[in-house]
């Protein structure tokens, strides 16, 4: 369990933290109430102690902020000053409960155990609420040979941990299995966090994916923590990971092998409990032999590798693809559901897909923007292409 201490006085922080990791719990400490702020928005929690009298922000301050910025920790409060209407005030604002000092050993580790059980429950609300309210958003749609292999290979690995590697065309839906193996893991409560490589300059990546302290580089004004921190509990999934620097791939690398990281700028070894899950659309064996992928990296992200087809190997998906992107479209807009006819699903299924799942997305789109009701062949033939004949 991960727990967070905000407190002016050292010696409370010290005895604290003492009490806590002797009872097998992870304890990060905040000397102020501005970076406590900081620190219990940037990163999990499962409780937070929180003092009231401290200079600058204080603690009733700290925890209005928390709770507005939709933070799960439960809070206890901390007074040496405490009063019955300080403490009601507290439990009114968002706190799990009001703890007086001096602090009791005994009242402390209870308060940590049922704390801990109520943001466990907060959490798993909230997951379930997201199913319920978006449904499977994970879904991957088509009965096709390929997609139901990919189904049943999800089913087998998302339980596990091991690294996943994913392969496929730009818009054939990698990042989809991703998202289904992480929401079907047990990590699914956790944070999935996601780093499209090719996007982040070479010079920001390890920045990006590792951290930063204070004053590394030029513009560091602040401390930050990298997305294998962010992701910490969860999912990493590193798309387009064939395009990431040598440089690069070897910290990766050393994370993979030690489970632990080192900020930029820093000489402190950070834990970390990560889950990698990567994708890619090149040939990564062709990048090895070009010396532009390390081999032995190859080797730890493709435990398991799951190749997702082109939509031109699976067109028997096409009708209910179509289907689901009209129904998802027009809920999105509030319109009614628009149909179309056979001819014109018959006609969709006579192009090429060089675009893969993302271009058909967008031709259903522009369909029901320009087409009729229902949508007819002469609608597919006219708008299918963006250049319209």
């Amino acid at each position: 369990m991960k727990v967070l201490i905000i407190d002016d006085e050292k010696s409370i922080r010290l005895a604290l933290k003492d009490i806590l990791e002797d009872e097998g719990h992870e304890v990060e400490l905040a000397e102020d109430g501005k970076k406590g702020l900081d620190m219990a928005t940037s990163s999990q929690y499962d409780v937070i102690f929180c003092d009231i009298k401290m200079p600058g922000m204080d603690g009733i301050e700290v925890l209005e902020k928390m709770v507005e910025q939709g933070v799960d920790s439960s809070i206890v409060m901390i007074s040496g000053h405490g009063d019955i209407e300080t403490a009601v005030e507290c439990l009114k604002k968002g706190a799990y409960d009001f703890i007086q000092k001096p602090l009791d050993l005994n009242r402390i580790l209870i308060t940590v155990k049922n704390a801990h059980d109520k943001t466990s429950i907060i959490k798993e609300n909230k997951t379930l609420k997201k199913k319920i309210a978006g449904g499977n958003n994970y879904e991957i749609i088509g009965e096709s040979k390929p997609i139901a292999m990919i189904k049943e290979m999800i089913d087998k690995v998302a339980h596990t941990d091991a690294r996943v590697l994913i392969t496929g065309s730009n818009g054939t839906g990698k990042e989809l299995v991703a998202r289904a193996l992480h929401a079907q893991s047990s990590r699914a409560s956790m944070p999935f966090i996601e780093v499209n490589c090719a996007a982040i300059p070479s010079e920001l990546i390890e920045s990006e994916l590792f951290g930063h302290e204070k004053g590394a580089f030029t513009s560091a004004v602040k401390q930050h923590k990298g997305k294998f921190e962010q992701a910490e509990g969860g999912t990493l999934f590193l798309d387009e990971i064939g395009d990431m620097s040598l440089a690069a791939q070897a910290k990766v690398l050393r994370v993979l092998q030690e489970r632990k990281l080192t900020r930029v700028g820093s000489d402190k070894d950070i834990v970390v409990n990560v889950r990698v899950i990567a994708a890619t659309n090149k040939n990564i064996p062709e990048e090895i032999q070009k010396g532009n992928f390390r081999e032995d990296l190859y080797h730890r992200i493709s435990v398991i590798v799951i190749h997702v087809p082109s939509l031109a190997e699976r067109k028997d998906d096409i009708p209910l693809l179509t289907q689901y992107f009209l129904k998802k479209i027009c809920e999105e807009n509030g319109q009614p559901l628009c149909g179309i006819n056979k001819d014109a699903i018959e006609e969709l299924k006579k192009h090429s897909w060089t675009g893969n799942i993302r271009e058909l997305r967008n031709v259903v789109e522009r369909l029901l923007i320009l087409g009729s009701n229902p949508i007819t062949k002469e609608d597919v033939i006219t708008y299918a292409s963006p250049m319209f004949k």
